[in-house]
């Protein structure tokens, strides 16, 4: 299924530049009639995340440990991240995993769409829901090395929390943006320098 996967990716993923690309038009779009009225929220949504997600990629400065541990990478490895425009959480994530790929020409990342592609998230659940984003890792081959998703954990413990407290969506997405902002991609990059690392331990081993 894995081999099967890596397959499929170069039709079914979108390169980063078109993802967003993409996500750029609709952030500049003023007038929604062209679209179906039930895409209209997601549409918005897309405004707000293409400021959050522009806004990262201009002021993230990589953690050192991180960078080390990247430059182990010796061998092609392909990320695949499933996410569409509209979810703040993929908005608050993904460039940092983007800027990170970056730090070695190894790692390709492929973007999918999950509402294009729900047989792809199906295969990566969590807690039986489709959440995104979500970050495969494969080899060359095809073998999955790590996963990732859909939030750091701190931020998943307070969403729980305050869902708990029964805080309504708005409230407790008001209070992750803000944990977000906070944080600034610190949590995120702890998480996968762990992943990471543990893969090129392994794949040595």
């Amino acid at each position: 299924m894995e081999s099967l996967l890596i397959e499929k990716l170069p039709n079914s993923g979108l390169d980063y530049e078109e993802y967003f690309e993409q996500f750029k038009i609709k952030s500049e779009l003023e007038d929604f009639s062209a679209y179906p009225e039930e895409e209209h929220e997601h549409l918005q949504l897309a405004k707000l995340n293409f400021q959050r997600s522009s806004r990262i990629h201009k002021t993230f400065k990589p953690l050192e440990e991180i960078k080390l541990v990247l430059a182990k990478i010796t061998q092609p490895q392909t990320w695949m991240v499933v996410s569409e425009d509209w979810c703040g959480d993929s908005a608050q994530n993904i460039p940092y995993i983007i800027e990170l790929a970056k730090l070695n020409s190894k790692i390709n990342v492929k973007i999918i769409q999950r509402d294009k592609h729900p047989e792809i998230i199906d295969l990566y659940l969590t807690n039986g829901t489709r959440s995104i984003p979500k970050l495969v890792a494969f080899d060359a081959d095809g073998k999955e090395l790590f996963q990732w998703g859909p939030r750091p954990k701190p931020a998943a413990e307070l969403v729980a929390n305050l869902k708990a407290e029964g805080k309504s969506k708005t409230e407790f997405l008001e209070q992750l943006h803000l944990w977000y902002g906070r944080n600034r991609g610190s949590e995120i990059q702890k998480e996968l320098l762990e992943l990471i690392f543990n893969s090129t331990v392994n794949d040595r081993n």
